[in-house]
């Protein structure tokens, strides 16, 4: 069957501002979000697409703006299934702030119990999530053939849910998974099982050097503490 590569948007101002943005409007990437935009075409040079599916959020489609313009014969497809968890009144807010919320910490241990104010549960943001999934697999196998690869540019918490559900893993493991910004995820499904054979893999390996610890620091060089992923970077 067909193979999905999983692109998570580069890094963006609300990273950098350690702010969950959700679905906040105007949150665009950053000037390092821009530079890891901009060496995505060459990182996926000789990887043919068959389409290309984008969440309909500023930051992803900046993301796939110049893979877009390298590759003038793809038209993307935008679909809100995998745009960011919404995270309702939570949306906006420093992480810094929320994590002394009592919520925050079933968000950490527990998410499959863990429904945002005024916003969804993450169980039903996975759900909708694998949904997309395996409706713009059936749909690419069966317009390009079970070789055929495309590619989906989305969020944190959507990428690692869909990742936890390909492994076969529960929910409530999900935030044990990490993608930085811009990196790359392989998934190819089959009749009996998914095989992922890329997770969050940014061309280097930069990511493996240990982090900040310092929340000012953290922030600032886009550390586990920002760009983990939505609401699991904290």
């Amino acid at each position: 069957m067909a193979t999905l590569i999983l692109v998570r948007h580069g890094r963006s101002t609300a990273n950098t501002a350690g702010l969950l943005a959700g679905w906040t409007p105007g949150v665009a990437l950053d000037e390092r979000g821009a530079e890891q935009a901009a060496a995505l075409p060459g990182r996926l040079a000789g990887v043919p697409l068959a389409a290309v599916v984008t969440s309909p959020l500023q930051r992803c489609r900046e993301t796939l703006a110049p893979l877009l313009a390298a590759r003038p014969e793809l038209e993307p497809h935008t679909d809100e299934r995998i745009g960011e968890c919404h995270y309702g009144d939570w949306s906006g807010r420093k992480l810094a702030e929320l994590a002394d919320e009592p919520l925050m910490r079933i968000v950490q241990q527990h998410p499959s119990a863990a429904a945002f104010p005024g916003g969804e549960s993450m169980r039903a943001m996975q759900a909708r999530a694998v949904e997309a999934v395996r409706d713009w697999n059936a749909r690419v196998e069966a317009e390009h053939g079970g070789d055929a690869v495309f590619l989906m540019c989305s969020h944190g918490d959507i990428i690692k849910s869909l990742v936890a559900d390909a492994l076969g893993m529960h929910l409530d493991l999900f935030q044990r998974i990490h993608v930085d910004p811009c990196s790359v995820t392989a998934v190819r499904y089959t009749p009996t099982r998914p095989f992922v054979f890329r997770l969050g893999d940014t061309g280097d390996l930069g990511s493996l050097v240990p982090r900040p610890t310092t929340p000012d620091k953290a922030v600032e060089d886009g550390g586990n503490a920002v760009v983990g992923g939505g609401a699991g970077a904290v």
